[in-house]
């Protein structure tokens, strides 16, 4: 939605689908930070962590595709305004309780539109990279908890996420 309007950005008066005109929007430091983690077996972790992954270093690769695919947001999601980023960074970090692995990214750009989409991308494709290079291991990984913490700049302002109701 549009904030204070009610109304959705993105769809016409006649229900049509649009992407939005931002040209007329002043340009500021935006910034969006993402998080999204993958449960898996405990040997799986552990497999991963020391290196014994057969399809090579699951967490580099990651990383690598979490950037790549932030870059590529408005590639892959209808109506996003392609954006020359100036910072993304994928952070993945074990967590034996899960067990599993936690993943964070956080976008930056100077524009005239948020980058809330290319972090939860980032985070979406480096779940699923990890996914795919440990599934010979476990099949029965789950991906889970993709969402927004934080947006800031704009004209709506700053944003961090309460708590998960999970």
């Amino acid at each position: 939605m549009s904030g204070a309007t009610g109304k959705l950005t993105h769809i016409g008066a006649s229900g049509e689908a649009h992407m939005v005109d931002v040209s007329d929007k002043q340009e500021s430091r935006r910034e969006a930070v993402a998080e999204g983690s993958v449960l898996m077996e405990r040997q799986t972790l552990e497999a991963i962590l020391s290196g014994n992954a057969k399809k090579g270093d699951v967490l580099a690769t990651a990383r690598i595709a979490g950037i790549m695919g932030a870059k590529k947001t408005s590639d892959l999601i209808p109506l996003c305004h392609p954006l020359a980023l100036s910072k993304v960074v994928v952070e993945i970090e074990p967590d034996t309780a899960l067990p599993g692995l936690k993943v964070r990214a956080r976008v930056r750009v100077t524009g005239q539109t948020g980058v809330e989409m290319e972090a939860l991308t980032a985070v979406s494709i480096s779940c699923l990279t990890i996914y795919d290079m440990a599934k010979a291991l476990d099949k029965g990984m789950t991906i889970s908890n993709i969402r927004l913490l934080e947006k800031t700049g704009g004209k709506s302002g700053d944003w961090r996420a309460g708590e998960p109701s999970l």
